[in-house]
């Protein structure tokens, strides 16, 4: 029983060192709040609908538990989710995107997203399409940009 267990922790570890590999990660030198306003601002100014904002530090303070600085900024395009859920609904599940801001143990902050494709990469067709190509192009300068 103890191997099952342990071989059982070392493949979630596992699991767990993957999924960080989808993560993609830029750093800045602004601030948790002004990179989100940055990034705001560059979804709004690229035709995209901004969602919603949710501010984890404030939760966090709100239980008497405070933690850095760190938000999440959900948004979409239509002309991108629409293709993308027309080749196979599911994609709806991981859609609209979504930019944390963070700040780490160092007090660095860091705009961080999942790559789309390793996020939608059990739905094969969506993840093979040209789709996927565009919201990856579209995260990376919005990120960059927001980071600058």
């Amino acid at each position: 029983m103890r191997h099952l267990i342990l071989a059982s922790i070392i493949t979630f570890g596992g699991a767990l060192s993957a999924m960080a590999d989808d993560i993609i990660k830029v750093q800045t030198n602004k601030t948790v709040a002004e990179a989100l306003d940055a990034l705001e601002a560059a979804v709004g100014n690229a035709g995209a609908t901004v969602f919603a904002r949710i501010d984890h530090a404030a939760g966090a303070e709100k239980v008497g538990t405070p933690i850095a600085a760190n938000q999440v900024l959900i948004f979409g395009n239509p002309a991108l989710g629409t293709p993308a859920m027309l080749i196979d609904p599911r994609a709806g599940l991981f859609l609209p995107l979504k930019v944390q801001a963070y700040e780490d143990a160092n007090g660095q902050v860091w705009l961080a997203y999942e790559d789309p494709k390793e996020t939608m990469d059990e739905l094969d067709d969506v993840e093979k399409s040209p789709v996927i190509e565009k919201m990856r192009g579209a995260l990376k300068k919005l990120t960059t940009a927001a980071a600058g």
